[in-house]
């Protein structure tokens, strides 16, 4: 197994986010980083460093617009007069998808409520960098692939399943797991999605729904009491030519191994009835029952048997690194994990 991972992610560090109105210490922090280097340890194989990403490869999920507002954010913020400290919105544009819809602004501010979904993507003077090294790992994880390997660990943070194709949201700026996603099909290779983070991947969801040619398949916690709120939900199925390629699989929270397999066994029959060439993994840690999100009960162990029911499609495996969040067992979940995928 290779693992690819750049030391740039580290330099994205936000202290806090909104909480049910409050600032609250933030979880997704460069320390992850080591716990997760730990799990990739205990399991062997080289870790390399991916060459830099370029406008054209985000271009493949991400609007050149929302590229621009991201890369040139924190320069342009740092103009206004008695600016907050990080960019922060105060009006968004609800109501994107009415007649008329509403129109894309000059100020700054404005733009802030157009692509910052919400108050869990804070943008730090490094933000940009760490984004795109994120993405750049991923990017580099499918091109292994697409060499040959048969299964690669890309170690991408900040997350990114979150992040629409012009939105930021939920610590994600940049779609790790997208991107790889259309590198490989872009490549020719059918691809399907398979997310298995305690939070539904709306952002991959949205980015791929009208499409048919990449399968996409969640398991969460569900979001009538859990975030996103407001996608995730059973009915969604794709839309137009995507009708029928979206598959989302809510449980409840504080599920346990046994229903958790039952659901993954109906991914991966849905997954096996689409017979891909290859799979992407988005990896989230964060149904561990010691996670601090708390959705699902996923002890250590039972992070190997979830790689092994994936690892018996047989498929050349992308996993890229989500969710899950400081915990004393996150490494040791990781190193499951891989453990039962490398079965």
């Amino acid at each position: 197994m290779i693992t690819v991972f750049d030391d740039l992610q580290r330099s994205h560090a936000p202290r806090e986010f909104i909480v049910s109105g409050k600032p609250q210490p933030i979880p997704e922090v460069p320390e992850r980083i080591d716990m997760l280097l730990d799990g990739v340890r205990r399991i062997g194989g080289p870790v390399v460093a991916p060459p830099d990403i370029f406008g054209d490869t985000i271009a493949l999920v991400h609007d050149r617009r929302y590229i621009q507002f991201l890369s040139t954010l924190r320069e342009r913020w740092q103009r206004l007069p008695d600016a907050s400290e990080t960019p922060q919105p105060n009006v968004f544009a609800l109501g994107r998808s009415t007649l008329p819809p509403p129109s894309y602004p000059d100020s700054v501010v404005g733009q802030c409520g157009w692509h910052l979904g919400d108050r869990s993507c804070p943008v730090t003077p490094k933000t940009w960098e760490s984004a795109r090294a994120s993405a750049a790992t991923a990017a580099h994880g499918a091109q292994l692939l697409l060499a040959g390997e048969r299964m690669v660990y890309a170690l991408c943070r900040p997350p990114g399943h979150h992040a629409a194709a012009d939105m930021a949201a939920g610590f994600c700026y940049l779609n790790n797991t997208a991107i790889a996603a259309a590198l490989l099909t872009t490549a020719g290779k059918r691809t399907a999605i398979l997310d298995i983070d305690v939070h539904h991947g709306n952002g991959t969801e949205a980015i791929f729904y009208d499409r048919a040619d990449v399968l996409t398949v969640s398991i969460h916690a569900h979001p009538k009491r859990f975030y996103p709120f407001f996608w995730g939900y059973a009915e969604e199925t794709g839309r137009g030519a995507g009708e029928g390629f979206n598959l989302n699989l809510p449980l409840e929270r504080g599920t346990s191994i046994k229903p958790y397999c039952a659901a993954l066994d109906t991914a991966l029959a849905r997954i096996a009835a689409f017979a891909p060439d290859v799979l992407v993994l988005a990896t989230g840690l964060d149904i561990a029952v010691d996670d601090p999100f708390q959705g699902f009960a996923i002890a250590t162990a039972e992070f190997e048997q979830i790689g092994r029911q994936i690892a018996a499609l047989g498929l050349p495996t992308l996993a890229v690194q989500e969710g899950g969040y400081p915990s004393p067992s996150l490494g040791l979940n990781l190193a499951s994990l891989l453990k039962g995928l490398l079965a």
